[in-house]
């Protein structure tokens, strides 16, 4: 059987996967017995210590890595790393079609498709900004609009908003739950903060140490938007926390 299948559905699966890496001589395993689903326009939350293969898992969903062991089914999927890789001669409009090009469209109709995006995006007035000009909020929805066009059914987050300051970050993720609600996708988001996980997906997966597995899977079925003071929001922070050994 072929080690990462495509799914028709929109969903996905990983299934029992392990991945592991040669390192200076020594094997690194990342993933062992790592299990995680999502149906069709569900969002599921990735939590876990540093280094427990977070990454590794997204790439698997996106076909960048293949595992050594167990099964990935799942649609087409575009990664947004960290970072947001914006090139820095390019413009914010042009940034942002590059998913567009490289599909083969044309810069003028790239840029005539990107536009109204940049408006909804809370970007208009900045089209022929480069990078540099942008705050960090701006950047970082520049890049989810290039991956977002990127017309894919899953989209792979990984700790997009991590190089953020607190109150941008507070409102980003506000940001983010109203796109998707407009904009459904499948949506794996890794982070390393909990209750960010709990306030914008519809389950939260907790890994291990590495080798990383899954060791807790909590439903969220709660209503949007989420207030962080809500008691049953709490609850489910420390939650996850406790699945993380980081609670009483």
């Amino acid at each position: 059987m072929e080690p990462r299948l495509v799914s028709e559905s929109g969903g996905l699966a990983v299934e029992s996967v392990t991945r592991a890496f040669r390192t200076r001589g020594a094997t690194v395993t990342a993933l062992s017995g790592m299990s995680l689903r999502a149906t069709t326009h569900e969002v599921v939350g990735v939590v876990g210590p540093s280094g427990c293969g977070k990454t590794t898992l997204l790439e698997l969903i996106c076909g960048l890595q293949v595992p050594d062991a167990g099964i990935v089914r799942a649609a087409p999927a575009a990664l947004m790393p960290q970072r947001d890789l914006l090139l820095p001669w390019l413009s914010a409009i042009d940034n942002a079609g590059l998913a567009l090009r490289a599909r083969g469209v044309g810069r003028r109709e790239a840029r005539a498709r990107v536009a109204p995006w940049l408006h909804r995006f809370g970007l208009a007035g900045f089209e022929r900004a480069r990078p540099a000009q942008l705050s960090g909020g701006m950047r970082q929805r520049v890049s989810f609009l290039r991956t977002l066009l990127a017309g894919k059914p899953v989209l792979a987050l990984d700790e997009p908003f991590a190089a953020l300051d607190a109150i941008t970050r507070l409102q980003m993720q506000g940001w983010l739950g109203q796109v998707l609600r407009s904009e459904p996708r499948t949506v794996v988001i890794v982070t390393h903060d909990v209750e960010e996980a709990v306030i914008l997906a519809d389950r939260v997966v907790v890994m291990s140490p590495r080798p990383g597995r899954g060791v807790a899977d909590i439903e969220v079925a709660l209503q949007r938007p989420r207030q962080r003071t809500d008691p049953e929001v709490v609850a489910l922070r420390e939650r996850a926390l406790r699945a993380l050994g980081m609670g009483a």
